[in-house]
C-alpha cells in the first residue's frame, strides 16, 4: 500500500471517529466516549498529515506544535464557569487559521484561480474573518471585559448588512476576475469589522445561541478550506461542525421562542428603566437555612433548577451532597434543565455530570414542566430569566413568549440568590414577589452547604 493510500485510509478512520463522536455526545451516558473518539480522530488526522509527501521541513511544524502546547495547556485549565469564553476563543483561533490559509492560497494561485475555487476561497476568508473577531467579542462579553448589555445606535442593522453586502460584492468581482489582487485585503478587513459590529448589539442573554452560531460559521469556513486544499477530511469535519452548530442554534432559538434574525438584530438584554427600579417598592419573603431545611426535609418531591449562579459559585458538588441528603430521607429529587440555562449549550448538564448526579435525574424543560404542579418545593439555584413568569404573562416583556420552567406552579418556591439584581435580560423576575416564594439570600455554594448541615442535624 502506497503512502498516499495509507494517509487516505487514516483520514477515513478519522472521519468515522468524528461522526461517532457527535453521535455519542448526543447522550450524557456516552458523552465521555464521544470526547475520546473525537480526540483520537483528531490525533490520527494530525499524524496522517505529518506523513504527507508535500512536507519538506519538519522544524517549523515542530516549533508550531511546541507553541501550540505552551498556549493550549493553560487555556485548557479553566474553571467550568470559564468554558463558554474558552470555547469562543477556540472558535476565534480556528477561524483565524482558516482566514490565514485562505489568504496564503489566494496569493499563491492568483491571478490563475478558477471561478469555483475563487468563490469557495472567498467564502472561506469572509466567514473566517468575521468569525475571528466575532468570537473574540463574544469571549470578551462572557469574561465581562466588555459590556454585556447591547450597544445600539440608529441604523445599526443597515450599516452591518451593508458591510456584509460590500464584502460579498467584492468577492463576486474577484470570482469574475481573480487578478484584482488589491481587492482581496478588503474581503478580509470588512468582515473583520463586521464581526465586531455583529456582536456589539447582542446582549449576554443571547450568548449561548451566539456561541453555537459562531461554531457553525467556523465549521463552514473549515469545510470551504477543505475544498481549497483538496482535503476530504476537512470537508467532512467542517460540514459536521457547521451543521451541528447550526442545528444547535435552531434548538437554542426555539428554546427562547425567537428567530436567528431576532437574536442577531433584536438587541435582547437591554436594561429596562421601569424594571430596574421596580423591585425597590415591592417586598419579598426570605428565609434562613434552618427554615428552608425544615420545609425541604418534610417534602415528598423536590425539583432543583440550576443556573449560572450555581456555576459561578462552583456549587455543583455541594448540590450533589444536598441531593444525597434529601434522597436518604426518601425525598424524590429531580433536576430541571432549561436549554439556555448558563452561558453555553449544555452548561448545566456538564456541571451536574461533573458532580456525578445520576443522568436519569436530569430532565429537560418539556419533560419536567408537567411535574411542577405536583411538586412540593422547587429550589432555584442561580437561575433567573428561564424561571420568570413574565415570559407567559407580560406581553410587554422582552422575554414574552420564551418557553420557561414552570416553577411558579410548584407548591413552594425557594430561590438561592446573592441579591435582587436582574438576569441577563435586564428585567425584574416576577417570581420573587409571589406569596409562595422564599428568597434564600447568599452565595450558592455556602447556602447549599448550610442546607446540608441543617438536614443532617434534623436526623
Amino acid at each position: 500500500m502506497t503512502a498516499d493510500r495509507v494517509i487516505q485510509f487514516i483520514y477515513l478512520i478519522s472521519a468515522v471517529l468524528f461522526i461517532l463522536s457527535l453521535k455519542w455526545m448526543s447522550s450524557p451516558s456516552s458523552a465521555r466516549r464521544g470526547v475520546w473518539a473525537g480526540e483520537l480522530g483528531m490525533l490520527l488526522a494530525i499524524c496522517a498529515t505529518l506523513l504527507h509527501h508535500g512536507i519538506v521541513d519538519y522544524r517549523t511544524i515542530a516549533i508550531a506544535l511546541v507553541l501550540g502546547v505552551i498556549i493550549g495547556v493553560p487555556l485548557g485549565r479553566v474553571h467550568m464557569t470559564a468554558v463558554p469564553q474558552r470555547t469562543a476563543l477556540s472558535h476565534a483561533f480556528g477561524a483565524l487559521c482558516v482566514a490565514l490559509v485562505g489568504t496564503a492560497e489566494y496569493y499563491l494561485r492568483a491571478p490563475h484561480v478558477p471561478p469555483f475555487m475563487m468563490a469557495v476561497l472567498s467564502m472561506e476568508v469572509i466567514l473566517g474573518s468575521l468569525t475571528f473577531t466575532g468570537s473574540l467579542m463574544a469571549a470578551g462579553k462572557l469574561q465581562e471585559l466588555l459590556p454585556q448589555r447591547p450597544i445600539t445606535y440608529k441604523g445599526q442593522n443597515l450599516v452591518n448588512l451593508s458591510l456584509l453586502a460590500v464584502s460579498v460584492a467584492l468577492a463576486v468581482l474577484l470570482v469574475l476576475d481573480p487578478g484584482h489582487t488589491r481587492l482581496f485585503p478588503l474581503i478580509i478587513a470588512i468582515p473583520l469589522v463586521f464581526g465586531v459590529l455583529m456582536i456589539v448589539p447582542i446582549g449576554g442573554a443571547d450568548m449561548p445561541t451566539v456561541i453555537s452560531l459562531l461554531n457553525a460559521y467556523a465549521g463552514l469556513s473549515a469545510a470551504a478550506m477543505g475544498f481549497v486544499l483538496d482535503s476530504k477530511l476537512l470537508i467532512v469535519a467542517g460540514a459536521l461542525d457547521g451543521s451541528s452548530g447550526f442545528i444547535l442554534s435552531v434548538i437554542m432559538s426555539k428554546a427562547m421562542n425567537r428567530s436567528f434574525t431576532n437574536v442577531l438584530f433584536g438587541a435582547f438584554g437591554q436594561v429596562q428603566a421601569a424594571a430596574t427600579g421596580a423591585h425597590e417598592a415591592r417586598t419579598v419573603r426570605s428565609a434562613t437555612a434552618e427554615e428552608a431545611a425544615a420545609i425541604l426535609g418534610a417534602a415528598n418531591t423536590v425539583v432543583i433548577v440550576p443556573g449560572y449562579g450555581m456555576a459561578v459559585a462552583q456549587a455543583q458538588h455541594k448540590v450533589r451532597e444536598f441531593y444525597d441528603a434529601l434522597s436518604k430521607r426518601g425525598v424524590d429529587v429531580k433536576f430541571a434543565i432549561h436549554p439556555v440555562a448558563g452561558r453555553m449549550p449544555g452548561h448545566m448538564n456538564v456541571l451536574l455530570a461533573e458532580a456525578d448526579i445520576p443522568y436519569d435525574k436530569l430532565l429537560d424543560m418539556d419533560a419536567i414542566n408537567p411535574d411542577f404542579p405536583q411538586t412540593d418545593v422547587a429550589l432555584i439555584i442561580g437561575a433567573n430569566d428561564v424561571t420568570n413568569p413574565a415570559a407567559r404573562n407580560d406581553p410587554s416583556s422582552p422575554i414574552y413568549g420564551m418557553p420557561i420552567l414552570d416553577v411558579d406552579k410548584a407548591k413552594t418556591v425557594m430561590v438561592i440568590k446573592r441579591g435582587m439584581s436582574p438576569g441577563f435580560a435586564g428585567i425584574d423576575n416576577e417570581l420573587y414577589y409571589l406569596n409562595k416564594t422564599l428568597m434564600l439570600f447568599g452565595d450558592a455554594k455556602a447556602f447549599v452547604g448550610d442546607l446540608v448541615r441543617e438536614l443532617a442535624g434534623q436526623q
